[in-house]
């Protein structure tokens, strides 16, 4: 691999993540939704984006983090699928990086669970370690199903 990669960035859980900047199509701040009888726990509901109905994934249960806070709103980050737009609901937004595909680095092994399987790998930075996660695998219909 060579060459730098981009990687729109954000904050779950006191962790540093990315996703390649060519799947996001925006960020935008929280968005009132609209609870979905019966869907899985991952699943916060749905929001209206300019007239498009798109799904919201919240990634800090797809992870197995802790609920965020009462009165703590989420940021989406919005990605492009196949199927269409999903939001995937983080804590807080960063920047748009650039790193080196050299830097990169497999899945560190105190990473354990469904994490594990669903980040890529990392980019050591400066002052931080990337995670750079598998934006197909978390909308997959078997990631987002209610555990057994």
């Amino acid at each position: 691999m060579s060459g730098e990669q981009q990687f729109c960035t954000f904050y779950l859980g006191g962790l540093y993540f990315g996703m390649e900047v060519t799947k996001v199509q925006e960020v935008i701040r929280y968005q009132a939704m609209t609870p979905i009888p019966l869907a899985p726990r991952v699943v916060s509901g749905l929001i209206n984006l300019r007239g498009q109905i798109v799904m919201a994934i919240d990634l800090r249960r797809v992870l197995g983090f802790d609920d965020r806070p009462p009165g703590a709103l989420p940021m989406n980050v919005v990605v492009r699928t196949d199927e269409g737009a999903v939001s995937l609901l983080v804590d807080r937004i960063g920047d748009v990086i650039q790193v080196e595909a050299e830097a990169f680095e497999r899945v560190p092994d105190t990473l354990a669970g469904v994490a594990r399987e669903l980040i890529l790998g990392a980019y050591k930075l400066t002052d931080s370690l990337l995670l750079v996660l598998d934006t197909e695998r978390i909308i997959q219909p078997g990631t987002i199903a209610p555990a057994a």
